[in-house]
């Protein structure tokens, strides 16, 4: 008896598949966090210690701030004070990133391209990371030192509660707001550029911070912020700040309007950094798309107009070039520039200026003729191909100490005028610029023979290392012995300002002027003439040293 095969029931429809879970990778970030600056210190001891001493710094810079904070308590001008220190905090930390981007890897979102991860959870995954780090500690520090200062009564102190945090998260939001905007910047050579102009940043902010604590020292210097201290408190992140004030006095409804300025200006800063860190994941980077128009002419190369057509102007025009393209020599040239210019004016509107400050300039200008072969690494091969005689060396010198001249001359007769228009001694003038000259002369003739007898590498890979290891002696040696050397051969013009001081013969003290020029071009001369033959000697150990970066 046969048997029919049983009908074959029909296929269960397929069950949808359960939504996977979604995972934050908000603890994944601050884990991968975490794991970077732990990664970091293995290996290194010079690393480890320069973090933990920097993290000792701060808290101590830190303990001290909360401690004056804590003093101002009750004074008139606290809330005045605390907007004023909240204010430099967010700018802070607006602009320190694009300094030192390369000090916090993940300050590059473009690393994150190729995961699948939505701008938002993105966004909380950053932040919450971001709040790691002796910034955001130093940060939280002053935060609570300031509320501190203003809160009173049970409204300030909650108020407090919600400035403290609202204040942290807005200035690191910012940060890193400014930081995806400017991103391509950042990992560009132009970005890198801008790091090694950082130490210039920090000088002149070093100089305006004491003007102003000098100015804020005279009796009422802190009136003289009330003005700014109202409309500070009314800017984020600043009216977190104020809302604590605002709040401890009674008045509720402007704690409210601040707050509500505070909350809108953090969620206006959470749109744009998402709208930016779309943009960046979407966006290919420039790197890959050719250029459609053509580059623009380098000025620096329209230089060849007026240097003679032999070798002295070609090697000239490759120095200006160096100082226009090369990141270290253009950073040590315009720290030079500014240095040069900002301490006799600020030691002139202080009242304790002279002209003869403009050997200031001539000094840090003097300086950039040291270690001339450095900047060239190890390419200075090619140019010890071109040097088979002491002449040729001494034109090579020669022609590196013009392009020096061109820049140095005429700023130090600029940095020469604008000192005696501030201090009002125009009679002193052809003195003070004629000592000036006479240095610079002194610094590039020992320059040349430092260039000669103690060459060392610049390393090309460290943004703030500019001696390669186990040369850092022979750096200082030949920057020491050579100032040392230079005030000595200037020594004479020294003696004889100081005679024309002493003495009260300001009418005859013009001839400095024509004996600085003659005894600054004599001393130039001289110091070529004596580093020449050593260079033609010792060109393959100038190679090698200069090499070693």
């Amino acid at each position: 008896m046969s048997t029919s095969a049983a009908p074959a029931a029909p296929a269960a429809p397929a069950t949808p598949a359960a939504p996977a879970a979604s995972v934050s990778i908000t603890p994944v970030f601050v884990r991968l966090k975490l794991s970077l600056l732990r990664n970091g210190l293995k290996g290194s001891p010079a690393r480890k210690a320069a973090y933990f001493g920097a993290l000792a710094f701060a808290l101590f810079i830190a303990f001290l701030a909360v401690l004056g904070l804590v003093a101002l308590r009750g004074n008139a001008h606290a809330g005045t004070v605390v907007a004023l220190l909240a204010t430099i905090m967010a700018l802070c930390w607006t602009f320190v990133p694009l300094f030192f981007a390369t000090g916090d890897e993940t300050l590059d979102p473009s690393r994150l391209v190729m995961l699948p991860l939505r701008p938002r959870p993105l966004i909380q995954a950053l932040l919450a990371s971001s709040l790691i780090g002796i910034g955001p500690l130093f940060t939280l520090c002053l935060a609570i030192g300031s509320v501190i200062a203003v809160a009173r009564g049970a409204a300030g102190l909650v108020a407090a509660v919600l400035a403290v945090p609202l204040l942290l998260v807005g200035c690191v939001t910012l940060a890193r707001a400014v930081a995806t905007a400017n991103v391509r910047l950042l990992t560009s050579r132009k970005g890198r550029d801008l790091a090694l102009l950082s130490g210039l940043l920090i000088a002149i902010g070093a100089q305006v911070a004491n003007l102003a604590v000098a100015r804020l020292a005279e009796p009422g210097g802190l009136d003289r912020l009330e003005p700014a201290g109202e409309v500070l408190r009314w800017l984020p992140p600043a009216t977190a700040i104020g809302m604590v004030d605002s709040a401890s006095e009674g008045s509720y409804g402007i704690a409210a309007a601040q707050l509500l300025i505070t909350v809108a200006a953090l969620g206006l800063l959470l749109w744009y950094w998402e709208r930016g860190l779309t943009k960046l994941m979407v966006t290919p980077d420039g790197s890959t798309i050719v250029a459609a128009k053509d580059h623009k002419k380098n000025p620096a190369g329209g230089g060849r107009s007026f240097l003679p057509d032999n070798r002295t102007g070609a090697a000239a025009q490759r120095s200006l070039r160096y100082m226009w393209r090369d990141p270290k020599t253009k950073s040590a040239s315009v720290s030079a520039l500014a240095l040069g210019l900002i301490i006799p004016v600020v030691n002139a509107l202080q009242g304790g200026g002279s002209v003869y400050l403009a050997c200031f300039a001539s000094g840090m200008l003097g300086l950039q003729m040291y270690n001339q072969f450095g900047q060239d690494t190890s390419a200075f091969w090619m140019v010890a191909q071109t040097i088979s005689s002491t002449r040729e060396a001494y034109l090579e010198l020669r022609a590196r100490a013009l392009a020096l001249a061109l820049i140095t001359v005429p700023f130090t007769v600029l940095v020469a005028a604008v000192t005696a228009g501030l201090v009002g001694n125009w009679a002193g003038l052809p003195a003070g610029l004629g000592l000036a000259l006479a240095l610079l002369g002194s610094m590039l003739c020992t320059g040349a023979l430092s260039s000669a007898f103690f060459p060392y590498s610049i390393p090309t890979d460290g943004a703030f290392k500019n001696v390669a290891p186990g040369q850092g002696a022979l750096a200082w040696t030949s920057l020491l012995l050579g100032m040392l050397a230079s005030a000595l051969i200037s020594s004479p013009l020294i003696g004889l300002a100081i005679y024309f001081s002493a003495t009260d013969q300001q009418s005859a003290a013009w001839i400095l002027l024509p004996l600085g020029v003659a005894w600054g071009t004599l001393a130039t001369w001289a110091g070529l003439r004596l580093a020449a033959p050593t260079v033609a000697r010792k060109l393959p150990e100038i190679l090698l040293a200069v090499s070693k970066g």
